[in-house]
């Protein structure tokens, strides 16, 4: 049985569709990759998964309960954890308070503690700058934060919203880096959402590749990368 199923997805902002029958599934274990281009669905998906926004049709199923229709924070204690596209920090909050925020569903402060510990030895930058506003940080250090924030909800699946987005090249590196020891070390299952489909479909297991709010192309994400079709509307035509 998948970690997280969504079965014919449909969603709309206003008279406008931005998901049309969407199916897609995340197994335990795993890290799935969404490609495709701006416009395109990627986002709508996670906010639906999340209880942002809510469905016209279809379902969300998640360890085999339905989800959809429940709200964001019980969502989140259920074990799905996000990180938004554009690094929403609290920037007037220190870079440690940062991180507490996203302990909000947790009482454990044994295991809040260890999972701390954990972030700052994963993102050791978040240390040098633990006192600091989260305002002060560079980008790639702000997305080290949103990332850490959201595995401070111990979550089983982590959903990544562009994390690339914005970032130096060389901290992209790095995040892709700590995306695939996340789901290694950590057994935690990732659904990456990502306009930087080389990456993706490097650091993930399957993919799926999205077009005007369906899916277009699906399969395992090496294969993908050297697909023809994929080449020429993901990858620019080369590799």
């Amino acid at each position: 049985m998948a970690l997280l199923s969504v079965s014919n997805a449909e969603l709309y902002y206003d008279q406008v569709y931005a998901l049309k029958g969407v199916t897609l599934e995340v197994n335990e274990g795993e890290t799935v990759a969404l490609i495709g281009a701006n416009g395109a669905g990627k986002s709508s998906i996670l906010r639906a998964i999340t209880g942002l926004r809510a469905l016209k049709s279809g379902e969300i199923l998640f360890d085999g309960q339905r989800i959809d229709g429940t709200a964001p924070d019980a969502i989140v204690r259920k074990g799905i954890a996000m990180v938004p596209e554009g690094r929403r920090v609290f920037p007037l909050m220190s870079v440690r308070d940062n991180l507490m925020m996203g302990a909000f569903s947790r009482s454990d402060k044994a295991g809040i503690a260890e999972t701390l510990d954990k972030v700052v030895a994963r993102f050791p930058r978040l240390k040098e700058r633990w006192s600091q506003q989260a305002s002060t940080l560079s980008g790639g250090e702000q997305q080290m934060l949103v990332i850490g924030r959201a595995l401070m909800a111990k979550p089983r699946l982590l959903l990544l919203d562009e994390p690339s987005l914005g970032v130096a090249p060389k901290l992209v590196q790095e995040i892709a880096r700590s995306i695939v020891s996340i789901n290694r070390d950590e057994k935690v299952s990732v659904l990456l959402v990502e306009q930087n489909s080389r990456m993706a479909l490097r650091i993930s297991q399957r993919a799926y590749a999205m077009t005007t709010g369906s899916v277009a192309l699906s399969g395992n994400s090496a294969e993908m990368l050297n697909d023809e079709r994929v080449k020429a509307l993901y990858l620019g035509g080369d590799l």
